[in-house]
């Protein structure tokens, strides 16, 4: 897992950092895994806008991931690692003893040949899964259940881990990489060791039509916009917004909070990770 600069023969090229794809070996999905995405370009039910900036982009399938890991006791056998286009980490094929195949995230320095397994009775080894209650304190996990059964819903992003710090009655103390501190169930599934693909975050786009690709439509200021356009628009030469910034509704956009009632999880959130 590494990243390569491109040798600039063309200006769109030029200061562009990809991958190196050098730990994927295929490129040929597994077929039973995929399901078809529809795409929406930020539209709802009735046709309308909801979500700007979207549309276009390479056509993708989605591939189905294991975040339950609920086949306990049964060995799985790491097949292939491949590129997913809807996540920045890559993903495994397992087949497992009695011939399920199924894809996980995968952790660094996971290759093909490794054996993993989930369930209580697992060993501490990067790839299974166990409750939280049995995994040692200080150990890195990732793909962290928030309700026991549910599916993993936290730490999945590349290069991301999250700690171990204390257990206390029927909770867990884990450290996010947003340094925020959460107490889970100690029922809840987590996988150890830390996600791969960290270099993700060193990538550049270098070019508009990368993100084109991705569905990404552009993004006008609204500072160079009409007045009937947008509140910071018009005025003589280049003008600020003129008082508080705001959306091209007219409403807040720094600082206003726009979350209605708190969730029911954050009550379990022992330091957040606002400072």
């Amino acid at each position: 897992m590494g990243t390569r600069k491109i040798n600039p023969t063309s200006p769109g090229q030029r200061g562009m950092i990809k991958s190196d794809y050098s730990e994927i070996t295929t490129s040929t999905p597994e077929k039973s895994l995929l399901q078809p995405i529809r795409k929406t370009a930020g539209r709802n039910n009735t046709g309308r806008i909801t979500c700007r900036h979207k549309g276009g982009g390479h056509k993708q399938a989605y591939r189905v991931i294991d975040f339950k890991r609920e086949k306990f006791g049964i060995e799985g056998t790491v097949t292939t690692i491949e590129y997913d286009p809807n996540r920045n980490v890559r993903i495994s094929l397992v087949v497992y003893a009695d011939g399920e195949k199924r894809y996980i995230l995968t952790p660094q320095d996971l290759k093909v040949g490794d054996k993993i397994v989930s369930g209580p009775n697992a060993e501490i080894q990067t790839g299974n899964t166990l409750p939280l209650e049995l995994i040692p304190l200080g150990t890195v996990v990732h793909n962290i259940e928030l309700i026991p059964g549910r599916g993993a819903k936290m730490v999945r992003t590349a290069g991301a881990g999250a700690q171990l710090m204390a257990k206390d009655g029927n909770y867990v103390t884990i450290k996010m990489p947003s340094s925020e501190m959460r107490m889970v169930r100690k029922e809840c599934l987590a996988t150890i060791g830390v996600l791969g693909n960290a270099e993700f975050k060193n990538l550049k786009i270098g070019k508009a039509g990368r993100t084109r690709h991705l569905g990404i439509r552009p993004t006008v200021r609204g500072v160079t916009m009409n007045p009937c356009d947008h509140p910071h628009g018009g005025g003589e030469g280049k003008t600020g917004p003129g008082g508080n910034p705001k959306t091209p509704w007219g409403k807040p956009a720094l600082g206003r909070k726009t979350r209605k009632v708190k969730k029911t999880t954050d009550k379990l959130i022992v330091r957040s990770r606002k400072r």
